[in-house]
């Protein structure tokens, strides 16, 4: 599978946040193309580096939607990644949020339809004639 998404990425700092886009390889979990939004790394280094570092995460979205995930940072060669575990639940949620038509939800009480649990319940409710 050759399918690589755009992402915003987040590198969070004690006190500041640095955004960023790149290119998600959904086959491999490698971010690829990573230009940083106001601030630049080859003189400042990765966030990553800094000593008020906390955390990387990325965004995938489609349209009003968006699916939230952890990245790794390679300090050694400066690479992004999403390890295999998450990125088997992401391309989970992802298929999931490409799939649902603008407005649609996977939780059917969000879109104000009973569960299905609660439909089954009322069918056998009805009385046959």
């Amino acid at each position: 599978m050759d399918l690589k998404l755009p992402i915003t990425i987040t590198d969070e700092l004690s006190d500041s946040i640095i955004k960023s886009s790149g290119m998600l390889d959904l086959a491999s979990g490698e971010i690829r193309s990573v230009e940083y939004e106001n601030y630049d790394a080859s003189t400042q280094g990765l966030p990553a580096e800094d000593q008020d570092y906390e955390f990387t995460s990325g965004t995938l979205s489609n349209g009003k939607r968006e699916v939230e995930f952890g990245i790794q940072v390679d300090l050694v060669t400066g690479l992004y990644s999403v390890t295999p575990n998450e990125l088997l639940e992401l391309k989970g949620r992802a298929a999931k949020l490409f799939t649902l038509a603008p407005g649609e939800t996977t939780r059917p009480e969000a879109s104000g339809k009973p569960p299905l649990a609660s439909k089954a319940a009322a069918q056998a409710k009805r009385k046959p004639r």
